[in-house]
């Protein structure tokens, strides 16, 4: 699947659901929700969580949380995406050009 496809994947599963009827300004704050716990999951390899009501979990069960917090960032970025009708893949070219254009000088010097 490319990221159009999941693009559009993404949006119409969130709307057979009801999800999608919050506007940017609430998604947001759910994509900032998300990011937290996608930071306790890098937290949790890294350099562990030092809670009593935590145990430490296996490398592998601390990756797939990993990859799922990820997967819940992407979702909520796809969203607010969808929201302003830009395209994942215009997101990615204007990010890369903008990389490109800021560091070429740096990169040849």
């Amino acid at each position: 699947m490319n990221i159009t496809e999941f693009q559009k994947w993404v949006g119409d599963f969130y709307q057979e659901r009801g999800w999608t009827g919050y506007g940017p300004f609430i998604r947001v704050g759910f994509l900032m929700e998300e990011a937290g716990e996608l930071a306790r999951a890098v937290r949790a390899i890294e350099i562990g969580r030092d809670r009593p009501d935590e145990g430490e979990k296996p490398a592998e069960e601390a990756r797939q949380e990993l990859v799922e917090e990820l997967g819940d960032v992407l979702g909520n970025l796809i969203l607010l995406a969808n929201q302003y009708e830009v395209p994942f893949e215009e997101i990615l070219e204007a990010h890369r050009a903008k990389l490109q254009k800021r560091y070429q000088k740096s990169e040849t010097a």
